[in-house]
């Protein structure tokens, strides 16, 4: 009680409280420092949910039916109003659970506005953070998590950093800012507010086939196909293992429960190279010569893949040897000129895994090897040895041999080099040709064990009375060691000769008579096993 209770208790409203709490108007504050947050699934063009999302390096994501038309008209990053164009963008493989939410698929964490979320530049598939760091940061290992694939640290891509959100700000968008739309009026069904049923169902049909125009002219621009469903393992495509799913659904609790065991798919390369049973020969021709080439297809078959990709499509025409050291090695391959250009011949040039053979060595002069930084960065530079480089095996994949023209590999090694060990004189690969190429021998030869067999009976019903059974799982035939063991040996008896092992009048015959029965209906040893 005191002479100052009563204070609060006016006639009449102060401004803040005609503002805040009776709904009075509010002060307008400058665009740019109200934070208006873009939801992580969301594109940053469109401002809706994504379907098929793209990213740039800076980590902004668009989705392709949104971003395509908008660099047809204006040809600039709708971020940052910087040149952008379609070969900048990077498709990103994102991953749902059964609920459809994203998630991480490797800790299966959902991700939300607060989670740390990175994508791999090299294969587009979206991580956890958390994930990343673990797995591929502090063991250094640089690959990625569910393909393999060879990436650096500058190949990680930041989407969402839950303690750097400005980026997210909608209101610093270039394209927010300057008004920007890309809607074509023309050709575009307006709103009705009253249609019948009929009407309505014109409508839908016509929204449903302009929408599927507009993703096939995407996909033709950006050189794309929508990934069709998973295919099943046939005969040829099998490998030894299985996908993991039966697994996986038993001891995770944000997977579908699987009950079937299903063998992983190889990729149509892998099934390929199964078949490839003779060496290729290549040339290069040189404004110095011609070098004949032997490769060793049989024995390196992805890397002489890559370089008869490379030949056939002229990727080498017109590059030169960049580099050359007297009695060591002259260095090719490089579209750029530099050293550090180059892609492989595979899927968005991605680099590829080593390929070393024991009976392959740097052993003398003329060999053809790969050029690389590191473990598995096969790209397309290459080089031949001028003498036995014993040191380089292991290092790096021999993939064939100079068994003509060694003369034109003389006048190379006697060419004069500058500081940085590039010619002064230019080598230049003026063509390619490629003689024998046994990729299409062996695509043959599996498009006709495919033809022969019948897929449809090729694998067995799964299920037996209700019990999963291993012949749901395509049989893979061993081709090491394993193809001379004679496998009825460690085949486990029926329950007909078990129960016949077991009977009194057999096990008297085979056991001493000292020798007690304790149990009729079980093995006593693991003899038949």
């Amino acid at each position: 009680m005191g002479k100052k209770q009563h204070q609060k208790d006016k006639i009449y409203l102060t401004n803040t409280e005609w503002s805040e709490s009776f709904g009075g108007k509010k002060p307008q504050l400058p665009i740019n420092s109200a934070f208006r947050r873009l939801p992580f699934d969301h594109c940053s063009l469109s401002l809706q949910p994504f379907t098929d999302p793209y990213c740039t390096e800076d980590g902004n994501v668009f989705d392709v039916l949104s971003i395509v038309p908008y660099l047809k008209k204006y040809g600039v990053n709708p971020i940052n109003g910087q040149p952008l164009s379609f070969s900048d963008l990077i498709k990103l493989n994102v991953f749902y659970n059964a609920d459809k939410q994203m998630h991480c698929p490797v800790t299966f964490k959902v991700f939300t506005n607060n989670s740390h979320m990175v994508a791999i530049k090299t294969t587009g598939n979206v991580y956890a953070f958390d994930a990343i760091e673990q797995l591929n940061l502090k063991p250094k290992y640089f690959k990625d998590l569910l393909t393999d694939v060879p990436f650096t640290k500058k190949d990680i891509i930041t989407l969402q950093d839950p303690n750097a959100l400005q980026s997210k700000n909608l209101a610093t968008f270039y394209h927010v800012q300057n008004k920007e739309r890309t809607e074509e009026e023309s050709g575009k069904i307006k709103n009705i507010k009253t249609v019948n049923a009929t009407s309505s169902e014109v409508f839908n049909e016509l929204n449903k086939f302009d929408e599927s125009n507009k993703i096939a002219e995407t996909s033709k621009i950006l050189g794309i196909e929508k990934n069709e469903e998973e295919k099943d393992a046939d005969f040829l495509s099998a490998a030894v293992f299985t996908k993991g799913r039966v697994a996986a659904s038993l001891t995770s609790t944000t997977m579908d429960v699987t009950t079937k065991q299903e063998n992983a798919v190889r990729d149509e390369d892998s099934v390929r190279y199964d078949y490839v049973k003779k060496k290729g020969f290549a040339r290069l021709v040189t404004n110095l010569g011609d070098l004949n080439l032997e490769l060793f297809c049989h024995l390196t078959p992805r890397t002489c893949d890559n370089f008869i990709r490379h030949c056939n499509s002229g990727y080498y025409r017109k590059t030169i040897f960049h580099r050359s050291i007297k009695h060591f090695m002259i260095q090719g391959g490089d579209p750029t000129g530099t050293g550090e250009g180059g892609k492989s011949a595979f899927e968005n040039g991605a680099p590829f895994a080593d390929e070393f053979k024991p009976q392959l060595s740097h052993s003398s002069r003329g060999f053809l090897s790969m050029a690389n930084s590191g473990p598995d960065t096969n790209r397309s530079q290459f080089f031949i040895t001028f003498r036995s480089c014993k040191h380089l095996d292991k290092k790096h994949t021999i993939f064939g041999r100079v068994v003509g023209g060694l003369d034109v590999l003389s006048k190379m090694e006697q060419i004069k080099t500058d500081a940085k060990d590039k010619p002064l004189e230019t080598i230049t690969i003026q063509n390619t040709i490629v003689f024998v190429n046994p990729y299409i021998e062996a695509q043959e030869e599996v498009d006709r064990l495919r033809g022969e067999k019948d897929l449809k009976n090729e694998t067995p019903k799964d299920r037996k009375g209700g019990v999963l059974h291993s012949d749901s799982l395509i049989k893979y035939k061993p081709a090491g060691v394993g193809q001379y063991l004679n496998m009825k040996l460690f085949k486990r008896p029926s329950a007909d000769e078990e129960d016949a092992f077991s009977s009194v009048e057999t096990m008297n015959k085979l056991t001493s008579k000292k020798a007690k029965l304790k149990d009729s209906s079980s093995m006593l040893d693991f003899s038949q096993w």
